[in-house]
């Protein structure tokens, strides 16, 4: 069965949670981060593998004219299944719904998997943010596609 996107709600907070713990380990967002990212009204998506489990998400925010991917997280034993692709296409998708000029993210420098995903959908890199992932210091590369 295939994976279904569905608009995250508060009662998967708790099942993202250790997807969240695998992939980011000491840069882990909290559920309390989550949650207040659904208080204000940013878009994020979940995806749920045929048996109804969390086995990705993303989120997306406004900061008019621009549109920021705040995060895009697979479960991993779901990589390399379209499951990032399709969490993407779906935010780009509502980006350009809301009308946004140009989608940025962050991207840590050495996630060359991600940033390959992301270019063969137009993004490029435009700067690094030094020091950006903490704690473990890693510089960020951000990256922009434009409309």
């Amino acid at each position: 069965m295939s994976d279904a996107i569905r608009p995250l709600r508060w009662w998967h907070i708790d099942e993202l949670m250790p997807i969240e713990a695998d992939l980011f380990g000491a840069e882990t967002w909290t559920a309390a981060m989550f949650w207040n990212e659904l208080a204000n009204g940013h878009y994020y998506l979940v995806s749920l593998d045929g048996d109804g489990r969390v086995d990705g998400y993303a989120g997306l925010a406004m900061q008019e004219p621009d549109a920021w991917v705040q995060n895009i997280a697979v479960r991993r034993d779901r990589q390399r299944h379209g499951v990032g692709r399709a969490l993407l296409e779906a935010l780009l998708a509502e980006a350009d719904r809301r009308g946004a000029e140009r989608v940025l993210l962050e991207v840590a420098v050495d996630n060359v998997a991600a940033q390959r995903l992301y270019g063969t959908y137009g993004f490029e890199g435009i700067g690094i943010r030094r020091g950006y992932y903490q704690p473990s210091n890693t510089d960020a590369l951000i990256m922009e596609r434009e409309r």
